[in-house]
């Protein structure tokens, strides 16, 4: 079967981890994944030798994909990202990875392809063992602890309510730019992230 994308959305595996702000690219595949379950099509696939769960789903106007969520740890996303993309035949320009953003605020959204990896274990992993950046990234704003403290804390930790309906409005924008980016490309997706305002 042809695919048109690959969706890979970031975090850590195991219940700990659930719903924490580094696992917004987990979270955001499966708010896509139960939308395509309802609207196009959704089939759990084998991912056992990309290290991943892996799907397929359909949304009306995607065509089909492929969605992953790496169980290897962030660190070591690429152990995933790179023989799934290589098994499938897929090419760079279709892979698009899904991950929380410090430097964003909570709620927002950017779209690019290539680029450096800001400090981000998983798309560093994701880089080394492609050999390249250029793949396109959907960046979920987390924002920057409200006082200087421990990064590290405040990535695992969970979002307050306010922060996780701004998230949840946060995805649903994250799909009309994938839309957009099938449609008229990475510039034109990237424009429509950087304006829209879920506050």
């Amino acid at each position: 079967m042809e695919y048109r994308g690959v969706l890979v959305g970031l975090g850590n595996p195991g219940r700990e981890y659930a719903g924490t702000r580094h696992n917004m690219g987990f979270d955001f595949v499966d708010m896509l994944l139960a939308r395509a379950d309802r609207e196009g099509g959704c089939s759990q696939l084998s991912g056992g030798k990309f290290k991943c769960e892996l799907w397929r789903f359909q949304l009306p106007g995607w065509g089909a994909w492929l969605a992953a969520k790496p169980q290897t740890f962030m660190n070591l996303s690429g152990e995933c990202v790179q023989p799934l993309l290589a098994w499938h035949k897929m090419p760079l320009e279709t892979l698009v990875v899904v991950h929380d953003e410090l430097d964003i605020p909570a709620g927002a959204l950017r779209f690019k392809r290539g680029g450096g990896n800001a400090g981000h274990n998983g798309l560093k992993s994701i880089t080394q063992l492609l050999g390249s950046p250029e793949f396109c990234r959907l960046r979920i704003g987390i924002g920057r602890p409200p006082f200087k403290g421990d990064v590290t804390n405040w990535v695992l930790g969970k979002p307050d309510a306010a922060d996780r309906e701004l998230q949840e409005k946060a995805f649903t924008l994250g799909e009309e730019v994938i839309r957009i980016f099938l449609r008229d490309g990475v510039q034109r997706a990237a424009q429509y992230a950087l304006f829209q305002k879920t506050q």
